[in-house]
């Protein structure tokens, strides 16, 4: 999925060279998560996490396998164009049901424990792996290979993916219920009365602009604005999930002795201050370097988030809360596809800093109104 997600809108620069499609491109994948996350969860309540993550897995291949043979009897720019564009369509409505069963996973486990950040941070670690070596080998694939071997390798990993998630994979998480997803609504009601959680996803929405912005960008920044190869773009994502495998690896334990609030307010400030860096960065190990710091120190937040929804939320409400917590999330990415979209390659860096400073005064006031939240869980992720 990571693989898919990367490299979707390297694909489209490289076979349209339109810095405004590849933005578009961007919106496109998340538009469509927008759209099925209630579905989504209804499947998964109905038929279990990992059954939907075969579904989403085995029909991604299937997709790609027809892009292939679409792609290569193509005789015209806008037959391509158009089957490129529908593909990161139907990519984002995929994306958004293996996302939805593999967070339900996820969230059933961590209320099986009392070190909840740990669990967190054991599967942020596992997607991040993924992104290691995803989007680099993706991008290699698409400069040496070819946009037909990078959807095949893309299929193929899909497959494989497909026949080997465990048939016994949990459940129904959560809050689920037999039939059909909790009301929305109740999400948004135990938001409002969780005011400390609701604004520290509000903080990490605006957030989420920035850094969203940040990934529809780097295919122009890097591949049109400084001349550089598809396989470089792969690379500042790869790097970029080294780092954050270290940081989400260290957050475990500096949680275990620090608790939640500290952590998350020390990774908001280095997030914001290379967001900052990334804006004004004008080579290219300079902008690897601070995206990586900067997606690691997203990272650092994600633990902190999931850890303090998994102790605040209640387990009858976690479902609705969890579903409207995806959407809170999730909705500034289209809005980056289209920014990027609109603004001309050569303004980016302006675009970025504005965010950048936005995302700087979101952050702190959602961790200077969430403190008081973090001071009683701190015993539940400490050790014993």
């Amino acid at each position: 999925m990571a693989t898919a997600t990367f490299t979707l809108p390297l694909l489209v620069l490289a076979t349209t060279d339109s810095a405004t499609l590849t933005g578009l491109a961007f919106a496109l994948e998340w538009v469509p998560r927008l759209a099925s996350f209630r579905r989504a969860g209804a499947l998964v309540a109905r038929h279990g996490a990992g059954q939907v993550m075969r579904m989403a897995a085995a029909i991604r291949a299937l997709v790609l396998l027809a892009a292939i043979l679409v792609l290569a009897g193509a005789a015209s720019g806008a037959a391509t164009t158009a089957t490129v564009m529908a593909l990161a369509v139907l990519n984002g409505v995929l994306s958004q049901f293996s996302y939805v069963a593999a967070e339900t996973a996820g969230a059933t486990a961590s209320q099986a424990t009392t070190r909840p950040h740990r669990v967190q941070g054991v599967l942020l670690g596992i997607d991040q792996g993924a992104m290691l070596a995803g989007p680099a080998a993706g991008a290699a694939l698409l400069q040496w290979a070819g946009p037909g071997s990078l959807l095949g390798a893309v299929a193929a990993m899909s497959a494989t993916a497909a026949a080997t998630v465990p048939t016994g994979l949990a459940s129904r998480g959560p809050g689920f219920r037999d039939g059909a997803a909790a009301p929305a609504v109740s999400g948004w009601a135990t938001l409002k009365a969780l005011p400390a959680l609701a604004w520290l996803i509000a903080g990490l929405a605006v957030s989420n602009l920035a850094t969203g912005t940040l990934e529809a960008a780097a295919p122009v920044i890097v591949v049109r604005n400084w001349g550089h190869s598809s396989a470089s773009v792969g690379a500042v994502w790869s790097v970029a999930a080294a780092a954050t495998l270290l940081v989400v690896a260290a957050s475990r334990p500096a949680i275990d002795r620090w608790g939640l609030w500290p952590v998350g307010a020390l990774s908001a400030a280095v997030a914001s201050a290379a967001c900052l860096g990334v804006a004004q960065a004008h080579g290219f190990p300079a902008y690897t370097v601070l995206v990586a710091v900067l997606m690691a120190s997203e990272a650092g937040m994600t633990v902190v988030l999931r850890t303090l929804r998994s102790q605040l939320v209640p387990e009858q409400a976690f479902a609705p809360t969890l579903a409207v917590t995806i959407l809170i999330l999730l909705l500034p990415f289209p809005l980056a596809g289209v920014l990027v979209a609109c603004t001309p390659p050569a303004a980016l860096g302006q675009l970025l800093t504005g965010l950048a400073v936005l995302q700087a005064i979101a952050l702190a006031a959602a961790f200077a109104k969430a403190r008081k939240a973090f001071t009683p869980h701190r015993a539940a992720s400490s050790p014993g």
